[in-house]
């Protein structure tokens, strides 16, 4: 019974049009599923991610039209951030997205990666990081996350020098999206807000079975902690990290366009699933039943915070219901609401995207 690694997120836009336009044309993911919200069929469900969806690249939006902006908190999400290989191809996309009209911050040394920032139309903050150094850099592979590590002083927010930092990007223009720089290996790591970071050390380690991979503080807030937990071989995709934030002074998340509505970690099958909920149930934690999102199962649980925690399984994909060669280019309706499909797409506004090419 082991949590596989990160599954997907999902998040609100007050417009679908304009979040599918940026993640295709700017950021190069692919629209694999054009659906509704189960439990809202009169909204969009959009998924981005790799040619196939494929658990841990799918990044997903609820379309709340023109919903006011949300703010991050406690019990809320503050960011997750992408993949990329090394430090060219996050310098690359600095430049691109930079030269789109971006603000973006960095590159950043966080130590164990180096990653860039910037929002989605909406304002949500999204990193991209390199897979490496790794963990391994201030402790051997063996001993990870059993000790604290405090932050090399030349890479917090005091010390860094803002101005060569800010210096730092690609030498020439990126109009397109190269092998080198692609986002398709999915996501790197959720990073999530709580008030007490033994709590959510319990919850994911005892109750969920994840291995703490680093304590650390916070490189631009050096009094709270930072810690990380993965999955498997602790890799970039398996990640879930948590700043601890003091209650009194940090007010907690709202819901609205910009903000998370829950992420989701991968289970291998519905019987690891049905364990973890009887494991859940046990603690004493509200668990949803077993719920079919046609693309794969799902249960709904907390964190210690309130912060809504899918566990979902990883199939049956997205090509349950459409080729890969013509993956997100319909509207998808899962079969209770197929009879209301005329109705639906009259009150659902067209989205559409350019034809996906795999960048080369």
């Amino acid at each position: 019974m082991t949590i596989l690694g990160l599954h997907h997120i999902t998040l609100v836009t007050s417009d679908g049009q304009r979040t599918a336009d940026f993640f295709t044309r700017m950021l190069g993911l692919r629209l694999v599923k054009k659906t509704v919200n189960f439990d809202d069929p009169t909204t969009y469900h959009l998924y981005f991610g790799d040619e196939t969806g494929s658990p841990g690249t799918a990044i997903t939006y609820f379309e709340w039209k023109g919903a006011r902006r949300g703010h991050w908190g406690i019990g809320g999400t503050h960011h997750f951030a992408l993949r990329v290989a090394d430090e060219n191809g996050l310098l690359k996309w600095k430049r691109r997205l930079t030269d789109l009209g971006l603000k973006v911050d960095g590159p950043l040394d966080r130590n164990y990666f180096r990653s860039i920032y910037f929002q989605d139309p909406d304002g949500a903050v999204i990193e991209i990081a390199t897979d490496g150094p790794g963990w391994a850099i201030d402790e051997a592979p063996e001993d990870i996350g059993t000790e604290f590590r405090e932050p090399p002083a030349e890479m917090t927010l005091r010390n860094r020098d803002a101005a060569a930092i800010a210096a730092r990007t690609w030498p020439e223009p990126v109009p397109e999206i190269t092998a080198d720089m692609a986002l398709l290996k999915g996501m790197h790591h959720i990073t999530a807000i709580g008030a007490s970071i033994q709590n959510t050390h319990a919850f994911f380690a005892d109750l969920l079975g994840m291995r703490r991979v680093k304590m650390t503080s916070n490189f631009d807030d050096p009094t709270s902690a930072h810690w990380y937990w993965g999955a498997g071989d602790n890799q970039p995709g398996t990640i879930i990290t948590y700043f601890e934030r003091n209650p009194l002074r940090v007010r907690r998340a709202s819901m609205g366009a910009g903000q998370t509505h829950h992420f989701a970690l991968a289970v291998a099958d519905e019987d690891v699933q049905l364990e973890f909920r009887e494991k859940l149930l046990e603690a004493g934690l509200r668990v949803s039943p077993v719920m079919d999102r046609n693309y794969f199962r799902s249960i709904y649980t907390n964190d210690p915070d309130g912060h809504i925690v899918e566990l979902a399984t990883v199939g049956p994909g997205f090509m349950v219901d459409e080729p890969v060669a013509t993956l997100g280019e319909q509207l998808m309706l899962p079969p209770q609401y197929e009879s209301q499909r005329s109705q639906l797409e009259v009150a659902l506004p067209p989205i559409s995207v350019p034809p996906w090419k795999k960048p080369v």
